[in-house]
């Protein structure tokens, strides 16, 4: 009997000023070792959270359905939100507890309705920190703002 398939997700954002010009990027493993995909864009005006998202949005859509993923981040807004926030803000409107409008909605709603395809894990990777995948992506997100 085969292993079932599980993906490793490293992802990242960078913006240069906050807004500014942005990168993501991110990386995808096939059972924590063969490496898959890698992925990486750019926004003129944005901010360094968005970037995050993006990441992790342009890497699931990569990823086949019904898929097992580890998400790697060292994002905290975004692990946080995938983890504990989501499931409120849906069921709040798209309000936060303070009843203001969640920011980045659009990004949220989208990976809201992209993460029911997939059971999914959350690893908190701490920043340069050493973690190979974790520094590529960081360089990657970072090449693509100055590639304008």
């Amino acid at each position: 009997m085969r292993e079932a398939k599980k993906y490793q997700l490293y992802t990242d954002g960078a913006c240069s000023g906050n807004p500014g010009p942005g990168g993501y990027a991110a990386i995808i493993l096939e059972n924590g070792e063969e490496e898959l995909d890698q992925i990486s864009g750019s926004a003129e005006d944005t901010t360094n959270n968005r970037m995050e998202l993006k990441a992790v949005i342009e890497g699931l859509k990569r990823i086949p359905k019904g898929s097992s993923v580890e998400i790697f981040s060292d994002s905290t807004y975004v692990l946080k939100g995938l983890s504990k926030w989501l499931n409120t803000w849906r069921s709040n409107g798209w309000k936060t507890s303070a009843k203001k409008n969640v920011a980045n909605r659009d990004l949220w709603q989208h990976l809201d309705k992209l993460i029911s395809d997939y059971q999914l894990e959350f690893q908190k990777v701490k920043s340069h920190s050493g973690d190979e995948y974790n520094e590529r992506v960081d360089s990657l997100a970072k090449n693509e703002i100055k590639k304008d």
